[in-house]
């Protein structure tokens, strides 16, 4: 440790540390453009000059490590002074050279309210200008259609292309020419193509680039803002959801270190036009092949006139990839009084059985526990597209040091360099029985991890490869005491928290393809499965949010809430708890899931025994309690989990390992009726088909 004196106020920090640092230690609020804290140090901006005593001029804080500090004549600490004059002259003549060329836009500048540039230049701007000079002119870019630029506003600080160049690893802005001819632009202007590129203009410290969707259309200052958790991928990202009135404007992330830090993909960001268009705001009923609005009390009456003389086993339910805990737990409930065995939530059709553990179907080392793996096999999984923030922090280790990973599946661009092992479980075998080099790799690893995604397991012989994955594991000794270096990729929000729940078939009930398929069936009963086809014959009962896939087959549709219009559980790919807030309320008639089970079950005859959230709650933490750890991951046995998998045995196919996410913009009901996230799936489309020639 060294010790400083910043502004008479002595302090021990390490000797890596930065003088802006060391600042903030000693509680003292340094100005930053250039700077971030997740980001490499540029020292452009010149905004942090502090006064350091003995040095010839004023140096600038982010860049200047406390070990270069020189003691005083004596052998005093080193002295920085925040608050003398000379500083804050050093800081007043670099905002004047920072606003000889930004334009007066505040008024209609979509940064206005929250733009560091207006905050510190309250503090050290001036009233008037020395220099009589045209201001500098910059064509607008195009840069693709969720970021919008103002480049006239851009004071060159290159958080935007470090971002992409570091953490995206998609380096799709750079900069051209230089001094006062600089611009930041991507090549050719052709339009970004990062799933991450959104955060850019989060990083903008001015206006040069905003949110081009919520352009013009909201000031920070008309917002509700709400707390919340995101359920586009199985992720978890923390999220900020901000209303005005009972409609949602805008989605940003939130900080959270054990999961998404402070960035989130454009699909969570921009999906907020989808929950507005194509929504269910009303009951419906089919008579004589076309659905038509109905109330309540009539789709309850059709529901029970249909459901009497059924056998139960005729019954069965389905959940798709967007429901809560809660009202999946309600529906289980429901199917139980009913008496029927007929269960499943694994709507891609994995072969995972919850009774086998939960780190058979969880991420083991958790998101942050990758940051210590020191190699990794990725096995039928492309976390680019099925979890950008774990990628992001797959990349980040690989940027701390050497990380080799190996990738088992289609050849994709991770943005970090992988090596392509093969194509299908043949490649495991071969590393099981060390005829690959890579299975040295791993065995000599202190900490290995596989990772098992939905191309592995949604397919017939999905239980064979996670058998044949975690006996790799433990041959190479992933997973100990004190490492868990076995996981799987979930893709769903809803997954875990079912399997936790055990929504699966009971002894002798039927599968998800089992009751979709013709004749499998009397009455099924669809939770917000949009993403597969139900067969003719059945009695389908719809209960959702959009007018997706699930409506159309519906026979009776009840209208749900979206996951930013209740307050409902979620479980991570890690197996973490954790709970959305209600931002605002369903449209129309739409209820929450929870509330429209609990109902319909009083009018079936099957009265379920909670008539509140905190009813349902209470009945749920008691059957299952680590619902009740918000925000914690449950401890689990996962030595045992791992050695009950590995002896699962079974053959396996020959057939490669297919994506898990066909489409990254577009998985569920809620991005598919998003204007915004089909224009960007279009324009990765029309990539994918340029690359292709």
């Amino acid at each position: 440790m060294t010790k400083l004196l910043i502004d008479g106020t002595e302090v021990d920090v390490p000797a890596e540390f930065t003088l802006l640092q060391a600042c903030e230690v000693a509680g003292v609020e340094i100005p930053r453009f250039c700077f971030h804290e997740r980001l490499s140090i540029a020292g452009n901006c010149r905004m942090c000059l502090v006064e350091l005593k003995g040095a010839p001029k004023p140096v600038a804080s982010c860049a200047y490590a406390v070990k270069d500090c020189r003691p005083g004549p004596n052998g005093e600490p080193p002295e920085v002074l925040t608050r003398s004059g000379t500083t804050k002259k050093a800081r007043e003549g670099v905002m004047e050279f920072l606003l000889i060329n930004h334009p007066l836009d505040c008024p209609i500048c979509d940064q206005g309210g929250h733009c560091d540039l207006q905050d510190q230049a309250m503090a050290y701007g001036v009233d008037s200008t020395r220099y009589g000079e045209n201001k500098r002119a910059v064509e607008e870019k195009y840069i693709g259609p969720l970021v919008r630029t103002a480049m006239n506003r851009c004071i060159h600080c290159t958080r935007c292309v470090r971002f992409l160049a570091e953490v995206a690893g998609v380096p799709d802005l750079g900069a051209i020419g230089r001094g006062e001819d600089m611009e930041i632009t991507s090549y050719l202007e052709q339009a970004m193509h990062s799933e991450l590129q959104g955060n850019v203009a989060d990083l903008c410290p001015v206006g040069a680039l905003v949110h081009k969707p919520q352009s013009y259309n909201v000031r920070p200052w008309e917002l509700s803002k709400t707390e919340s958790v995101d359920v586009m991928d199985a992720v978890g990202s923390a999220i900020r959801v901000d209303s005005r009135g009972r409609e949602v404007m805008q989605i940003e992330p939130r900080v959270n270190e054990a999961i998404n830090e402070e960035w989130i993909s454009d699909k969570t960001r921009h999906v907020v036009d989808g929950l507005r268009m194509q929504r269910l705001d009303r009951p419906f009923l089919r008579e004589n092949g076309r659905l038509r609005p109905a109330s309540w009390a009539e789709a309850f009456g059709a529901i029970k006139t249909r459901l009497q003389g059924v056998d139960p086993k005729r019954v069965g339910a389905v959940v798709g990839d967007l429901a809560g805990v809660e009202e999946t737990f309600a529906l289980k409930a429901l199917m139980a009084a009913i008496g029927t065995p007929n269960l499943d939530c694994r709507q891609a059709g994995e072969r995972i059985d919850p009774a086998w553990g939960r780190a058979a179907y969880t991420l083991g080392a958790g998101i942050a526990g990758i940051e210590e793996a020191d190699a990794i096999l990725l096995v039928g999984a492309n976390p680019r597209t099925e979890a950008s923030l774990l990628n992001v922090r797959i990349r980040k280790r690989w940027r701390m040091g050497p990380l080799p990973v190996g990738v088992i599946g289609e050849p994709v661009d991770l943005t970090y360099p992988s090596l392509q092992l093969g194509a299908g479980p043949e490649t495991l075998a071969d590393l099981a029985a060390g005829r690959h080099s890579f299975a040295q790799v791993l065995k000599d690893a202190a900490r290995p991890l596989v990772i098992v995604g939905m191309g592995a397991l949604a397919r017939p012989d999905g239980a064979a490869i996670l058998a044949a994955a975690a006996a790799l594991a433990r041959d190479v000794g992933a997973v100990t005491p004190e490492w868990n270096g076995f996981g799987v990729l979930q893709t769903a929000a809803a997954r875990v928290g079912a399997l936790d729940l055990g929504f699966v078939p009971g002894e002798g009930g039927l599968d998800f393809a089992g009751m979709t398929a013709a004749g499998g069936l009397d009455v099924l009963f669809n939770l917000g499965a949009d993403e597969v086809e139900v067969a003719p014959g059945a009695f389908v009962i719809y209960q959702g949010t959009h007018g997706d896939r699930g409506a159309s087959r519906a026979d009776v549709i009840l209208p749900g809430a979206a996951y930013t219009e209740k307050s409902a559980t979620y479980v991570n790919l890690e197996g973490r708890v954790q709970m959305t807030n209600r931002a605002g309320f369903p449209p129309g008639d739409a209820r929450e899931d929870w509330a429209v089970i609990r109902a319909l079950s009083d009018v079936i005859g099957h009265r379920l025994p909670f008539d509140s959230l905190g009813a349902l709650r209470r009945a749920l933490y008691a059957e299952h309690p680590h619902f009740a750890g918000i925000d914690a991951v449950a401890t689990s046995d996962a030595v045992a989990s791992l050695e009950r998998v590995a002896t699962l045995g079974g053959s396996t196919q020959r057939d490669a390992f297919r994506p898990g996410v066909a489409d990254f913009y577009l998985t569920n009901p809620i991005t598919r009726a998003s204007r915004v996230l089909a224009e960007c799936s279009g324009l990765a489309r029309s990539r994918g088909l340029e690359a292709a020639e």
